[in-house]
């Protein structure tokens, strides 16, 4: 078995196609057809099902392993650089929304001037669609919204933030200092998707007040909801952090009493070393974080003890 067979099969399974999986490696598509007949040949599995371009079951099986190797491999030249102390190599990194417009630019600011020879590949969205990537090695580390499901993954908390209900001045809830469940089942609202861990968290409090609440929409995506009440077509329950200075003419962050805090951490897989780049940016997030003056309002560092003001 070999790394340009192992290399071949990821690519395939990232690109689609023998052709594009070709032109990513910088070969010619009799190369890469090459390289899958003797890996099955040895593994005596067909791994890509030749009418569809798909990987079987056993293709999933090997690519799930050849992403690992394939990290570990290029692992090696991050940690021998490491001992030179000039770490250099590319970290993948998932981050939802909601954290990324605050993380990132401090993240990067930091890492400018402390790794420069490290690439940040920075992958946005929800996480549904970061965790299987984390798990299978396309990325390194991810800022999620706790719980984080997968068993292959561990995490560290980063902060806490606030969920309100985020809702136009003229609407007759805005004029509350604070609103409670029994008062919002009254009002349809736009709501995450069921079971995403901000919907649980908004549930989990609504029924032990004894209150199902009456969602409008229901949808995965903050940033469609938050868009959605900012163009008028009701009142959400988000993160503090949506709500944006700017919108501030317009819209207010009503208080919701007896919910919890929306937790945020910082995520890897359980087993396994990592690389000396993502080592380094695993630590420096932490650091950016924790340091930060900057951070958003309705936001608690972990550690910190000191209840935040919220501006209405």
């Amino acid at each position: 078995m070999e790394i340009r067979q192992l290399e071949a099969l990821v690519a395939i399974a990232d690109h689609g196609t023998f052709s594009s999986a070709a032109e990513a490696l910088g070969t010619v598509q009799s190369n890469i057809s090459n390289r899958i007949a003797r890996l099955e040949n040895e593994l005596a599995t067909e791994l890509i099902d030749r009418s569809t371009g798909a990987l079987t079951e056993s293709g999933a099986v090997a690519v799930e392993r050849a992403r690992r190797v394939l990290s570990e491999v290029a692992a090696i030249t991050s940690d021998v650089s490491e001992l030179n102390a000039d770490i250099r190599g590319h970290v993948s990194l998932g981050m939802i929304g909601t954290a990324g417009r605050w993380i990132v630019p401090l993240l990067l600011q930091a890492q400018r001037a402390t790794y420069p020879h490290i690439a940040l590949r920075i992958t946005e969205g929800t996480n549904s669609v970061i965790e299987p990537q984390l798990v299978n090695g396309q990325l390194d580390i991810a800022v999620l919204a706790w719980p984080v499901l997968a068993p292959e993954l561990t995490e560290i908390d980063l902060f806490s933030e606030d969920l309100v209900l985020i809702v136009d001045k003229l609407h007759p809830l805005a004029a509350l200092p604070s609103v409670d469940f029994a008062t919002l089942a009254n009002f349809g609202l736009l709501l995450p998707f069921p079971g995403t861990p901000i919907r649980r968290e908004i549930d989990d409090s609504a029924r032990a007040q004894g209150v199902e609440l009456n969602p409008v929409i229901e949808l995965d995506g903050l940033r469609t909801i938050a868009s959605m009440t900012f163009d008028g077509h009701g009142p959400s329950i988000l993160p503090a952090t949506m709500l944006s200075p700017h919108l501030r003419e317009r819209f207010v962050a009503v208080p919701i009493e007896h919910i919890a805090k929306r937790r945020v951490s910082l995520v890897s897989r359980r087993f396994g070393f990592p690389a000396a780049p993502v080592r380094a940016i695993h630590a420096l997030l932490i650091d950016v974080v924790k340091s930060a003056v900057t951070a958003p309002e309705g936001v608690f560092i972990a550690g910190d003890t000191a209840p935040g003001n919220m501006e209405r």
